[in-house]
């Protein structure tokens, strides 16, 4: 039997998984959607445009983009702020259901008709704020539930969700704040016309950044392509394109907030 030394070609294709976000409350939903800039309304934005932002400051680092780096880093710390703000709502209504008499259980208040997200999440630092986002809707029913057995009263519930919401938004919109620099640690090392634009526009990046020592524990491998031919004129900075980006939530909104 003849014998061939050519080695086995596999011809795979890319790992995909279906993922999607189930919420019960209004609360939870408003905030995945945001809401559209309407005249003498600003606009907010949702987890939808968190997650597209990531995907692409995902890609500037990939692409040696040293002010995605940076980015990286401070929606990091971001995520740790919020992270330990929703601790500390969950702490205090856990603390305020503990007060129920040992004869009374109560059950979960789940929504009848929750809403299903389907989600497209390319960055890990997308995924850290689609688990925050859980987590608020599982605080804020049982923030309501709290309420609604005469636990916290009105003012105490709205407060605790408005801090929550707040805490997420206040993520969200710094996200929006990242802008790809088009420049690469190449540009910066050369001091080209690329790298002295990024600084005009952009400002100084800590050395250890600028460096590539130090990047987001979540940070991708640097993929260096071949060199390309730049002329000395600015580079024109424009966004990575996305491989897959989060899609449009339904428009449909999950039933009224689950009631004991």
């Amino acid at each position: 039997m003849a014998t061939t030394n050519e080695p086995l070609q596999l011809n795979l294709g890319s790992l995909r998984s279906a993922m999607s976000l189930t919420l019960h409350t209004h609360h939870a939903s408003r905030i995945w959607h945001g809401r559209a800039a309407a005249e003498g309304r600003p606009g907010i934005v949702g987890l939808n445009g968190y997650i597209a932002q990531m995907n692409k400051m995902r890609r500037g680092s990939e692409q040696d983009d040293p002010y995605s780096d940076f980015w990286m880093l401070r929606i990091e710390d971001k995520l740790d702020q919020t992270k330990a703000t929703l601790q500390s709502l969950r702490e205090q209504v856990d603390q305020a259901l503990a007060s129920v008499p040992p004869a009374l259980t109560l059950g979960e208040n789940l929504n009848v008709q929750p809403v299903k997200l389907p989600l497209f999440v390319n960055a890990q630092l997308g995924f850290a704020a689609v688990y925050l986002l859980a987590d608020y809707d599982d605080i804020a029913r049982k923030l309501i539930l709290a309420h609604h057995t005469a636990l916290i009263d009105r003012s105490t519930l709205e407060r605790w969700l408005n801090e929550g919401a707040h805490a997420l938004r206040s993520l969200f919109s710094l996200a929006q704040q990242y802008r790809y620099s088009g420049c690469t640690r190449d540009d910066f090392a050369a001091k080209n016309a690329a790298a002295r634009a990024a600084l005009e526009k952009f400002g100084e990046l800590p050395q250890d950044v600028l460096e590539g020592t130090r990047r987001s524990k979540f940070a991708p491998p640097i993929v260096r392509r071949g060199l390309q031919q730049r002329g000395d004129g600015p580079a024109a900075a424009e966004s990575p394109s996305d491989e897959a980006t989060t899609t449009e939530a339904p428009e449909t909104t999950a039933g009224e907030d689950a009631q004991a």
